[in-house]
């Protein structure tokens, strides 16, 4: 087995310049030969890719390169396996988060108020002024940290309100 040195310049510039694979419109081959998806979007952190109905952010550094183009040392089924998951737990832990009750937070973050009621298509949050506003469900997030997360800004949910009062 022939044992290759690299030099510490030589890491560095590894390091430096990921094997960028992640140009826009590139097609990312699999571990088995096949194509997984297109990337639609790039930058040094990531790469943001097209899997059929699903855009998937993947690191940047995951990407290997190979005469076909950019590769991931994965198949296309795996990595769509491993994504419904991710989504399956995620929503699993909203639906857990999204109680009368809770606490809630804008995406900047901000204390919105608190979960009055909830259905299928909105969530009702008292404000601290004992205002209430309704949002979407699907406006909702929880952050690693399991907080409830409404994702809009104060501004812009403050704007939005005061235009709908204008229009009223």
């Amino acid at each position: 087995m022939k044992k290759i040195a690299l030099t510490a310049a030589a890491l560095a510039a590894l390091a430096a310049n990921p094997a960028l694979a992640q140009d826009v419109g590139d097609t990312v081959m699999g571990n088995d030969g096949n194509a997984i998806g297109t990337v639609a979007d790039a930058n040094e952190q990531g790469v943001l890719l097209t899997v059929g109905e699903y855009q998937i952010a993947i690191p940047a550094g995951a990407f290997g390169t190979s005469e076909a183009g950019p590769t991931l040392n994965i198949s296309r089924d795996q990595l769509v396996q491993m994504h419904e998951e991710q989504l399956a737990a995620a929503e699993a832990a909203l639906t857990a988060a999204l109680v009368e009750g809770a606490a809630v937070v804008t995406a900047d973050p901000q204390p919105l108020g608190t979960i009055e009621t909830v259905d299928e298509a909105n969530v009702v949050i008292v404000r601290e002024d004992e205002t209430k506003v309704a949002l979407p469900r699907e406006m909702f997030a929880v952050d690693p940290n399991g907080a409830l997360i409404a994702r809009i800004m104060m501004a812009d949910l403050e704007a939005a309100l005061a235009a709908q009062a204008d229009a009223g």
